[in-house]
């Protein structure tokens, strides 16, 4: 049985970020198996930027550029291209969310991999819940 209580934090060690004529973002990185789920991208304004890319892969992208940064960091969305060498696997829009703060849920087991655990909140949102009721004594 799977276990689905936690996620792996991967870093990307060589990524591209580019820039096309209206100031639109697309960042080039390795491709993965299975396609994106939901994703989404963290960015707080320094050279680390998180991907959410679904519930249990998370891609930590190190290195980002001083000349990137600013254009990074005022992005509401950027094209995710996942590529096998040159050859172009899938390409996904990521809305980029801003946060004062990357931080790491879990325990790290390498040098760039740490287990997520999933919060309550990841299993409610998991199970698609329309309602929650707070029952018991209080």
């Amino acid at each position: 049985m799977e276990n689905q209580y936690y996620a792996v934090v991967e870093k990307q060690d060589f990524f591209e970020i580019i820039e096309n004529k209206f100031g639109e973002l697309a960042i080039f990185i390795d491709n993965r198996e299975t396609p994106p789920s939901n994703p989404k991208l963290e960015y707080n304004g320094d050279n680390i930027a998180i991907l959410y890319r679904d519930e249990k892969t998370i891609i930590k992208l190190e290195g980002i550029t001083a000349e990137t940064r600013s254009t990074l960091a005022e992005a509401e969305v950027v094209l995710f291209v996942e590529t096998n060498k040159d050859e172009v696997i899938r390409t996904y829009a990521v809305p980029v969310e801003t946060v004062d703060e990357i931080v790491f849920r879990g325990k790290q087991v390498r040098a760039d991999e740490y287990e997520r655990f999933k919060q309550k909140k990841d299993i409610i949102e998991a199970f698609g819940a329309v309602n929650i009721w707070t029952n018991g004594e209080n």
